[in-house]
């Protein structure tokens, strides 16, 4: 079987990260990815223009997933299958973060009487790892591995608090900033004084920047060191709670169990 030429990109990983870097390995993780892009089954043409690759790359890529029983094909598209999910199970398996915090997660829910999340920073983005939700609540869209820009969440802004300052204007620098909602903040000067004043104050309150109608509070969850390794939030629709009342009822409940978990993050 000939070899398959390396992209301009793969040369550039090669280069970057030596002859360890496995290359056919990354290319089956970026034909994963690229169903990310789309909430259909895609065809191999598809694939191939959303992961980079050139077709032939992309037909064996697909063809070993498919060998694995994570891709499954009608000869002209392509789809995961569930087995796809042992990735994140795995993942989420074994996450000491999101199994310490779950049972305090729920402790939480049930008290506040709405959902409770934790998420973990990746890239630009915050990630939900841990969900706890009161039974009288119906939610949609906060499943686990729900990404939102860190820039206009809740628990992002907090994850982004501990950047330093330098490192907090090179993110920011890199940003497309764009307004989800009327209420999203654009503009980096601001952006960045209110993630320091988050910062200094322990918690971030974002009202409605990601999604209409929702409004969350955060606090940083913290390892045995200090180091931050995760957020944890309560959200609930803004109708049911004020500003005011989300910092007075929500935010001691959010405190005492990112204290709670603490000693136990090692």
């Amino acid at each position: 079987m000939p070899a398959i030429k390396r992209s301009e990109e793969e040369e550039a990983a090669a280069r970057e990260h030596g002859s360890e870097f496995l290359e056919t390995l990354a290319r089956g993780l970026r034909i994963i990815d690229a169903f990310n892009a789309s909430r259909r089954p895609m065809t191999l043409s598809e694939l191939a223009k959303a992961a980079g690759l050139a077709r032939a790359t992309a037909r064996r890529t697909l063809f070993t997933l498919e060998a694995g029983g994570y891709v499954a094909s009608d000869n002209k598209h392509y789809a995961l299958t569930p087995r796809i999910l042992t990735l994140a199970t795995a993942y989420l398996g074994s996450n000491q973060v999101a199994t310490i915090l779950q049972p305090i997660m729920d402790r939480i829910a049930d008290r506040a009487r709405e959902v409770c999340s934790a998420a973990v920073l990746d890239g630009r983005q915050a990630v939900f790892i841990a969900r706890a939700s009161p039974a009288r609540v119906f939610t949609t869209g906060l499943e686990l591995g729900l990404r939102l820009p860190a820039a206009s969440s809740s628990v992002g802004r907090v994850l982004l608090g501990r950047l330093s300052d330098d490192d907090l204007d090179q993110h920011l620098a890199a940003l497309d900033l764009k307004a989800v909602t009327p209420f999203t903040i654009v503009d980096r000067s601001v952006l960045k004084a209110r993630i320091i004043a988050d910062r200094q104050q322990g918690y971030a309150l974002v009202d409605q920047e990601a999604e209409l109608g929702f409004r969350s509070i955060a606090v940083p969850v913290r390892r045995h060191d200090g180091a931050i390794v995760a957020a944890m939030n309560v959200g609930a629709h803004v109708d049911r709670i004020s500003p005011g009342k989300m910092i007075d009822a929500f935010l001691p409940l959010l405190q005492a169990g990112v204290a709670e978990a603490k000693p136990l993050l090692v």
